[in-house]
């Protein structure tokens, strides 16, 4: 909590603390840099002075080896100061980009932490947009910001005080054009600061848009739409090329004038310092010096309104940065949860009720017993609350009241990993990684062996189409599973949670996209695997229904009813309306399947 209340820019920087080293050796070449910058003026103010000097009468009284000296001791100067230069930039750099790998892992290690209450909402385009184009403007604070801060700084304290030294006149000269070029700059970068902010907010909602689309390609194809989301895509992108432009526009128009105004401070100091020497005042080499130092002066002039711009980037990138980093996930751990062993699969639910928010509750007094072993079938119209049931048990989300037991400990009590490494979850929404078919099952069990592998493939009717493929098991699946039927691709997930050997399995409504006979046999292979497991199923299956120990009924958040098939198809309840409407088309067409005697698949490469 005292870490959130410290300023974002702080925060930022306390990424920096743990290579303390690397920030001194950094501030070493900071300061060798300096000093061999300010040095240069000073050598050539010598060499003009002594190895051009001209005695009262108009004679040269300087000597060529005293300028090939001075000629030397600057070359050796300007080597040490690129150097130093090369230090200054390669240490930044390492550090920055030191900085900005620590600070993209938090964010993705911490999204992996957040409950699904927070991606819910979540969109994908800005989460990228902060991982990269925000951690981007921090990494640019570390190299440039920091480092180049305190790079100014010593040359602006040092120009100034050898400024004076030389003659406080032309100082005077000289600076009464440096708060007109600073204020010019500091002024457009707060200009500049909001109009950035928009374009970062445009670029993630552009991404966004990026992102849907081409994740949706099908959909759009299927409907014709790529006309529409052209549109909608294009504006978007001219919507971000307005604000750019407007940024750069503004940008165009000021450097030319800074440039301007600076070259009018030349100006006046080369006709002052003139003057001076004609007055016997100043010294040719002293105004070369000073001209110089004028010249080094318009670096971090010019650049404290960028410096400031960039700090303000930096500070709306750790706002938006934060956001994700400060979130706080609904699931929360318990201090010294325990560890679940020998678990046996007892499943109880105790009077849960669930709600998104305070006004619209989603589950309302549930009450289940589970024993292990057991299969429960939860049907129900759409919306009653089936899904999330399933999802209360690995704490997707936790329950708002009362609470779910397993083997009568309380998950609350219990660490999240344990938990859901003995719960196995095939979800309603299969997905599936951009890898081979190895890869995908193994997902969950990364160490688990060849021999493992295809016992899981096989319990999950796969193994067959798998080595039907020139590749096998090597096999590319692509983004999302997309080269793979949806039967295909239900049963890859099937082995990817078989794999894990979980006392406790979640199929939600795994097999609504397989057609009847890929069904039957998934079922087949399921009831030798369901064995002394319990097993919660989402379905619209009539032969899933007839197979469960017991069915629950769900309508509005309720459990409404609950027994076996036989006897809820006697009441004229819920139930018998579902199989009415639903569930009695499957029955008698698998009935008049086995009338006419329909041969028994004998492959498992349905397509589904």
């Amino acid at each position: 909590m005292q870490r959130r209340s410290q300023p974002i820019l702080l925060r930022l920087l306390s990424y920096a603390q743990p290579y303390w080293r690397i920030v001194l050796i950094a501030w070493l070449c900071v300061a060798g840099a300096s000093a061999f910058m300010l040095l240069m003026p000073i050598f050539v103010q010598q060499a003009i002075d002594r190895g051009l000097e001209i005695n009262s009468e108009g004679v040269g009284v300087g000597s060529r080896e005293t300028l090939v000296w001075f000629g030397v001791a600057i070359i050796g100067i300007s080597a040490l100061r690129g150097a130093f230069s090369f230090g200054q930039t390669y240490v930044g750099e390492w550090l920055a980009s030191r900085v900005a790998y620590d600070v993209r892992n938090d964010i993705y290690n911490h999204l992996q932490r957040l409950s699904f209450a927070y991606h819910d909402k979540a969109q994908t385009g800005q989460i990228m947009s902060r991982a990269t184009q925000d951690v981007e403007a921090v990494r640019m604070l570390i190299s440039f910001g920091i480092m180049r801060v305190a790079y100014l700084i010593i040359l602006l304290v040092a120009v100034f005080i050898y400024m004076t030294y030389i003659s406080w006149q032309l100082a005077l000269v000289a600076w009464l054009f440096v708060p007109i070029v600073a204020g010019r700059s500091i002024v457009v970068s707060m200009r500049l600061r909001p109009i950035w902010m928009r374009v970062q907010d445009l670029q993630g909602r552009m991404g966004t848009v990026l992102q849907e689309n081409l994740s949706g390609m099908r959909v759009v194809k299927a409907f014709a739409q790529e006309q529409q989301e052209s549109v909608k895509f294009s504006k978007e992108a001219k919507d971000l090329f307005e604000v750019s432009f407007a940024a750069n526009r503004i940008q165009a128009f000021n450097q030319p004038l800074l440039t301007g105004i600076w070259m009018m401070a030349m100006v006046s100091v080369g006709w002052f310092g003139a003057y001076q020497i004609d007055q016997g005042t100043l010294t040719g080499g002293e105004l070369g010096a000073f001209m110089l130092f004028l010249v080094i002066l318009q670096m971090p002039v010019r650049m404290l309104g960028w410096i400031v711009m960039m700090f303000a980037r930096a500070q709306s990138a750790g706002e938006r940065i934060y956001d994700i980093l400060d979130a706080e996930s609904a699931v929360q751990e318990k201090p010294g949860a325990i560890k679940m062993k020998d678990v046996k699969g007892l499943v109880r639910f105790e009077g849960v009720s669930f709600s998104y928010n305070a006004i619209s509750p989603v589950l309302r007094g549930i009450d289940i017993e589970a024993r292990p072993g057991e299969v429960i079938a939860l049907l129900g119209p759409t919306g009653s609350g089936k899904s999330t049931v399933v999802n209360l048990m690995p704490r997707f989300y936790d329950v708002t009241g009362g609470r779910i037991t397993i083997d009568g400990v309380d998950i609350r009590d219990m660490t999240i990993a344990s938990l859901r490494a003995n719960i196995g979850t095939v979800q309603q929404d299969v997905f599936l990684f951009s890898a081979t078919i190895r890869d995908n099952i193994a997902y969950g069990a990364i160490d688990a062996t060849q021999e493992e592998i295809e016992q899981a493939a096989k319990a999950a009717r796969l193994h067959d189409y798998i080595v039907s493929q020139p590749d096998g098991y090597d096999t590319w699946v692509g983004e999302r599973g997309i080269t793979l039927s949806g039967g295909q691709r239900q049963r890859i997930v099937m082995a990817r949670t078989l794999l894990t050997n979980p006392k406790i399995l979640i199929l939600d409504d795994s097999t609504s996209s397989v057609d009847t006979e890929t069904e039957h046999l998934i079922q087949q292979a399921l009831a030798e695997v369901m064995k002394d497991r319990t097993t919660f199923v989402i379905a619209q299956r009539l032969k899933t229904v007839q197979a469960a120990d017991q069915i629950l009924v769900l309508q509005d958040g309720q459990v409404v009813e609950r027994g076996r098939h036989e006897e809820l198809i006697e009441r004229e309840g819920l139930y018998r309306e579902i199989y009415d409407l639903e569930l009695r088309d499957q029955e008698e067409a698998y009935e008049r399947a086995q009338t006419v005697g329909a041969p028994t698949p004998s492959s498992a490469g349905g397509s589904g």
